[in-house]
């Protein structure tokens, strides 16, 4: 059904917008909460006045979107949950729990549905996109804590968690390194050798993928393999 938008509804338009939406949106929350109108002859020239601003609407819009990326650009966001030894989280941080702390924080109202659809099931500091517009796309700095940590984090001492997830990460990126320079290595020996054919370099980049999965065990993972 094409109608004609009365406010800004997300993913369609702004004030002004002719657009066209499945009949069932239009006719169940569309036109019954104000949203817009069918877009019929009469409505078309009722409207004119609202259409021809559509333009300027649009424009706000957008550097209303701007502004508020920029404010949220970077911010900070830190939780305090319980968790097991192995880092996951008893349940999960959400796009509404994320949403919620934001407008606290900042008193930008963001819906949840603009943030990343991935929930947070692990401690540590998440990257969290968020989806303002096609040109403003601002990322949250989201600490996932235990809740013992919060207190002594914000007050700026150095927490375990992060500390073991710090060094955790270093050593993995440290393997890789070795790994894939060893494989560079044997791979420019067979290159020198003349012996590199298609499969060979198949099976160096085996190596290397069987060794990054190698370095993706968790430390229980590897205890329970060697008992």
């Amino acid at each position: 059904m094409k109608v004609i938008l009365k406010d800004y509804v997300y993913k369609h338009g702004v004030a002004g917008d002719v657009v066209d939406v499945a009949d069932g949106f239009a006719r169940n929350y569309l036109i019954p909460r104000g949203l817009a109108t069918k877009a019929t002859p009469g409505a078309l020239r009722e409207n004119q006045h609202l259409i021809q601003q559509s333009a300027q609407n649009r424009e706000r819009l957008r550097s209303m979107e701007n502004e508020a990326a920029a404010k949220i650009d970077g911010v900070e966001l830190v939780f305090g949950v319980k968790a097991g030894k192995n880092n996951k989280l008893y349940g999960s941080i959400t796009t509404r729990d994320i949403s919620q702390s934001l407008l606290e924080k900042t008193g930008v109202d963001i819906n949840r549905r603009r943030i990343s659809e991935r929930q947070l099931r692990e401690l540590g500091i998440h990257e969290v996109p968020v989806r303002i517009s096609a040109t403003a796309s601002p990322v949250l700095r989201v600490v996932v804590l235990r809740e013992e940590e919060v207190q002594p984090y914000l007050d700026g001492e150095p927490v375990p968690t992060l500390i073991e997830i710090q060094e955790e990460e270093e050593a993995e990126a440290a393997a890789e390194a070795i790994v894939e320079a060893a494989a560079m290595a044997e791979a420019a020996a067979m290159a020198e050798a003349g012996d590199v054919d298609d499969s060979d370099v198949v099976e160096v980049s085996d190596v290397v993928e069987d060794a990054a999965e190698i370095t993706d065990e968790t430390p229980d993972e590897a205890e329970s393999a060697e008992a």
